[in-house]
C-alpha cells in the first residue's frame, strides 16, 4: 500500500448501515475524510460503495432487504439518491466533488462499453473528481448482475489499472476457519490463491448485504491476477491501511499486470461457447505459450461467431483459457482434430489458428 498512488475501496452495506438499518453519517465522513487525506497527498481514489437497498429500506418502511426483484430495485431506486447526497456532503466538506456512476454487467462485457468506462473515469480522476460507484440495481436482472460489489469493484480497479484494490467489510481480515471458530487464526498474507485450497471460507453476508468472504477471495483472486495488491479488513482500519501499517490479509499482486484487453478477456467478456482440448493441446498453450489450432480441439459447444469469446477446457472440465476466436462454431467443429496437413488436403488454403496466441488470457481461477 506504500507504493500505491491510485486505489479503489469497497466499503460494503453492512459497514455503512447502522444496527436499525439506516446510514452510518459518521462512516461516510471518515472514509471521506481519509480519501481527501489521500488525495492531498497527491494520490487518486476510487470509492465503490455498497449501501443503495439498505438506504431505501427506511422510507420504504421495509425492516430488512427484500427477497423479491421488485422490491430490491424499488429499495435501489429511492435509497441511490440518498446515498451519492451524503456522500457528496461529506466530501464537500473535504472541498472535493464527487460524480455517481452507476454500472451494469453490459458496461463490463461489451468491449466498447469497457472502454468507454475507463475513459470516462480516467476523465474524472484528471478533474480531480472521486466517483462513487455502484452497481446499477434499479435495472439489474438477477441473471445479468454482478451479484455483489466486491466483484464489481475488482472489475472496476481492473479497467483503471489501479495500483491497490482494499475491500471494507465488518471482519478484520480473511481468517483459516470462520471467525466464530475458536481455532481459527487471522490470515496475513497470501501469496498466491492456491494457498487457500485448504482454508474453510464461508460466509452468505447479512441481513443487510449481499456478498461474503467467498466474493471477497473470489474478487481478490481476480484482481491479484491482473498485478493489482489486494487489502482485506473491516472498515474502522480504513486509516491504518492508507498509512501503510500492517493490518488485515494482504493479498500480493501477480508480477505482470497483463494489457487491458487481455483482463477483459479473462475476466470480463461473455463466453460464447467451450472448446474442450486434448492435454497435448493444455500443454502447448499453458507451457509453450502456443496458439490454439484444430487439432488440439475434441470437442465444441455453442453456437458461437468468428470475433466471439470461448471459454478452452482442459479434459477434466476446468477452464484454463479464454480466448477471441477467428472462425465460428460451425467451421470450428468441421476442422475439430484436423491438422494443418489435413486441412490443406481437405482444400483448406493456409488454415489459421482457432485461437491465436495474442487473443489468449488465462484467468487465475474458474470460481
Amino acid at each position: 500500500m506504500t507504493d500505491a498512488k491510485r486505489i479503489v475501496v469497497k466499503i460494503g452495506s453492512s459497514s455503512l448501515t447502522r444496527p436499525d438499518g439506516g446510514l452510518d453519517l459518521n462512516r461516510i465522513d471518515v472514509v471521506a475524510r481519509l480519501a481527501a487525506q489521500w488525495r492531498a497527498m497527491g494520490g487518486e481514489i476510487i470509492i465503490v460503495s455498497s449501501g443503495a437497498v439498505a438506504a431505501g429500506l427506511g422510507p420504504l418502511r421495509l425492516s430488512a432487504r427484500p427477497k423479491d426483484l421488485a422490491s430490491i430495485q424499488a429499495c435501489a431506486a429511492m435509497g441511490q439518491g440518498l446515498l451519492v447526497a451524503q456522500w457528496s456532503a461529506a466530501f464537500q466538506s473535504h472541498h472535493h466533488h464527487v460524480a455517481q456512476v452507476l454500472l451494469t454487467t453490459d458496461d463490463v462485457m461489451r468491449r466498447d462499453h469497457y472502454t468507454n468506462v475507463r475513459q470516462s473515469l480516467e476523465k474524472l480522476l484528471h478533474y480531480g473528481v472521486i466517483p462513487i460507484i455502484n452497481e446499477n440495481d434499479t435495472v439489474a436482472t438477477r441473471e445479468l448482475r454482478f451479484g455483489d460489489n466486491d466483484r464489481l469493484a475488482s472489475y472496476v480497479a481492473q479497467i483503471v489499472a489501479a495500483d491497490a484494490l482494499v475491500l471494507l467489510t465488518d471482519v478484520d481480515g480473511l481468517y483459516t476457519a470462520p471467525p466464530s471458530d475458536p481455532t481459527a487464526e487471522l490470515i496475513t498474507h497470501v501469496a498466491s490463491i492456491d494457498e487457500l485450497e485448504a482454508v474453510k471460507v464461508a460466509g452468505s453476508g447479512t441481513k443487510i448485504g449481499s456478498g461474503g468472504m467467498v466474493t471477497k477471495v473470489q474478487a481478490a483472486s481476480m484482481a491479484t491476477s491482473s498485478g493489482i495488491g489486494v487489502m482485506l479488513t473491516s472498515a474502522d482500519k480504513l486509516a491504518q491501511v492508507l498509512a501503510g501499517e500492517k493490518v488485515g490479509t494482504w493479498f500480493a499482486p501477480s508480477a505482470t499486470r497483463p494489457a487491458s484487453r487481455t483482463l477483459w478477456i479473462a475476466h470480463a467478456a461473455p463466453s460464447g461457447g467451450e472448446l474442450k482440448i486434448d492435454e497435448g493441446a493444455v500443454t502447448a498453450l499453458v507451457e509453450s505459450k502456443k496458439s490454439l489450432l484444430a487439432a488440439g480441439i475434441e470437442r465444441v459447444r455453442g453456437d458461437f461467431a468468428a470475433g466471439d469469446v470461448v471459454d478452452v477446457t482442459a479434459p477434466n472440465g476446468r477452464i484454463i483459457a479464454r480466448g477471441i476466436v477467428s472462425v465460428d462454431s460451425d467451421t470450428t467443429a468441421a476442422m475439430c482434430g484436423l491438422s494443418a496437413e489435413d486441412l490443406v488436403a481437405m482444400g483448406w488454403a493456409n488454415p489459421r489458428p482457432i485461437i491465436h496466441r495474442d487473443d489468449l488470457a488465462f484467468p487465475a481461477s474458474n470460481t
